[in-house]
């Protein structure tokens, strides 16, 4: 879990507030690097700005600097609506607003959204020692460096006491705002170490798993990988559920077998006895049930990540929703990650071709990939997500949270295609058995 860790698995922290409250030196002050572009001319962050790092008590993260809530104009109201897309994947927030500040209805009305939202938010007030002008020197921005890697390794480094007026600052924000508070100095990095500590302490636990295969792997376990190396698959590697998948078969001390759907059954044979557990790729699903013995445990690494990322039971009702499609029916098929589609894709082929056999006639299938997602889903009858391997589980439920809000069945790509080959409760069913790990 360290730098390689990928960003779906990361606990994403944004910073909120509004122009020049000094969002971008806060996160500059947190990752003691000249990050994001800091300057008192209003607007300076446009595009939200993204850090990868490890934070003392929380692990692996990213760091976000948002533009501000403020901004105006026509560029500025898509700024805007960017920082509120970023709500969707935040795992903790930080409204930043300036000492002594008595006009807070935008940054309330914002701590009233993530209260809604159930993100858990710190309200940050800045000391301001002076104009901003273009971040940490590359002096300081070395000896800060060296502080937050100290910090990392030590869980921080002590401070001074706070001062009588940095309390009464705290306090005034804490029972404005009806949550935890505190009063740093982020161009002098003064107040970091308390605000890291503070975070650490905030971060929801209930995050999701950094697991994959609690309950269904033990020590000594031999796990059949099923992984189909098409044109599809990238040349060379391979993609990122099969890498964590392996990695994590490894640390619980399991046996790892991969294969090809082709060399399924020469990998069974050489077994001498049968898997505790096959995970194939979700599209030779149909191929693979038939291949297996009925009582060997089945499921796919789309369904692996709909446990992790998302909420299984959802996702199951979902994909029962497929037997009520009628042709002409709009159904929205969403990808985390953007690529460039080949003959066979999943989501512009195969899935859609399945579910208009299923359907009777062709279906009104519309595709989204990346953070592109309707605002109105009231006009479909279905969403089928992909395992959602490169966003973090706050993303997916958020995605889950607006299809129900909207009456929309959800599934995910694994569970529509075990439900279109028949074999969902085959597929579902290692989970119901919860083995103790």
């Amino acid at each position: 879990m360290g730098t390689s860790t990928p960003r779906g698995n990361r606990t994403h922290i944004a910073i909120y507030g509004r122009r020049n409250a000094g969002k971008s030196t806060l996160l500059n002050a947190i990752t003691g690097q000249s990050v994001s572009l800091v300057s008192d001319i209003p607007g300076t962050t446009t595009d939200p700005v993204t850090k990868p790092m490890e934070v003392p008590g929380i692990g692996p993260a990213v760091l976000i600097d948002t533009a501000g809530i403020d901004d105006t104009g026509i560029l500025g109201d898509m700024r805007v609506a960017k920082t509120r897309q970023m709500m969707d994947r935040t795992d903790l927030a930080l409204i930043v607003v300036a000492e002594g500040q008595t006009d807070l209805a935008e940054e309330l009305e914002l701590a009233e959204q993530f209260t809604r939202r159930g993100i858990p938010f710190i309200a940050v007030a800045n000391r301001r020692t002076g104009p901003d002008g273009g971040g940490l020197d590359p002096e300081a921005a070395g000896k800060a460096g060296e502080e937050r890697e100290a910090e990392t390794h030590s869980g921080g480094q002590p401070e001074a006491p706070a001062s009588g007026a940095d309390e009464k600052e705290t306090a005034r924000l804490a029972a404005l705002f009806r949550a935890p508070a505190c009063t740093v100095d982020a161009k002098r990095r003064e107040g970091i170490a308390g605000l890291l500590r503070l975070m650490a302490e905030r971060v929801s636990s209930g995050n999701g798993s950094d697991t994959l295969l609690d309950g269904l792997v033990e020590p000594g376990d031999v796990v059949v990988l099923v992984m189909p190396q098409d044109k599809q698959a990238p040349k060379g590697r391979l993609i990122l559920p099969q890498a964590q998948v392996i990695r994590e078969l490894l640390d619980r001390g399991a046996v790892a077998v991969a294969a090809t759907d082709a060399r399924l059954p020469l990998a069974l044979d050489s077994l001498g006895r049968k898997p505790d557990l096959v995970i194939t790729d979700s599209q030779v699903f149909g191929i693979v049930d038939r291949t297996l013995d009925p009582d060997v445990p089945l499921t796919s690494f789309s369904i692996l990540f709909a446990r992790n990322k998302g909420d299984l039971d959802v996702f199951r009702e979902g994909a029962e929703a497929i037997d009520r499609l009628k042709p002409g029916d709009a159904v929205l098929i969403a990808e985390a990650c953007t690529h460039h589609p080949m003959k066979g894709d999943i989501s512009r082929e195969k899935l859609p071709n399945w579910l208009a056999e299923k359907a009777g006639g062709p279906l009104d299938i519309r595709v989204h990939a990346g953070s592109d997602f309707p605002d109105d889903l009231s006009t479909y009858r279905l969403i089928v997500h992909c395992g959602a391997c490169m966003f973090n589980r706050r993303q997916v439920l958020s995605r889950i949270s607006r299809a129900r809000e909207a009456g929309v069945p959800i599934t995910n790509h694994g569970m529509a295609i075990a439900k279109l080959k028949g074999i969902l409760e085959r597929a579902t069913a290692p989970f119901a058995a919860n083995r103790p790990t």
